[in-house]
């Protein structure tokens, strides 16, 4: 067994950990990411707003995948409809 697949096999316990934790106080985990948004937006006085939210949304979009919890949220991974043909 390579070196790797030792790590994955040691790593394997904390990630069923941290998804447990992530399943249990995901609301907590999403309440304290928007605080900290809102305290560094307000520290840089708006300066990077638009970072802190595509930020604080990719970090929030992570929790979810963690927790194994999507929730149908459109996270732009699916098929783009086909165009429609003009009318003869």
């Amino acid at each position: 067994m390579g070196f790797l697949d030792q790590l994955k096999a040691k790593l394997a316990p904390a990630k069923d950990k941290v998804s447990d934790l992530a399943q249990q106080h995901g609301d907590k985990i999403d309440q304290g990411l928007d605080k900290a948004a809102k305290v560094v937006d307000e520290k840089t006085k708006g300066k990077y707003s638009d970072k802190i939210q595509t930020g604080t949304g990719k970090a929030k979009d992570a929790v979810d995948r963690l927790a194994g919890t999507d929730e149908g949220k459109d996270t732009g991974g699916g098929t783009p409809p086909p165009p429609s043909s003009p009318a003869p």
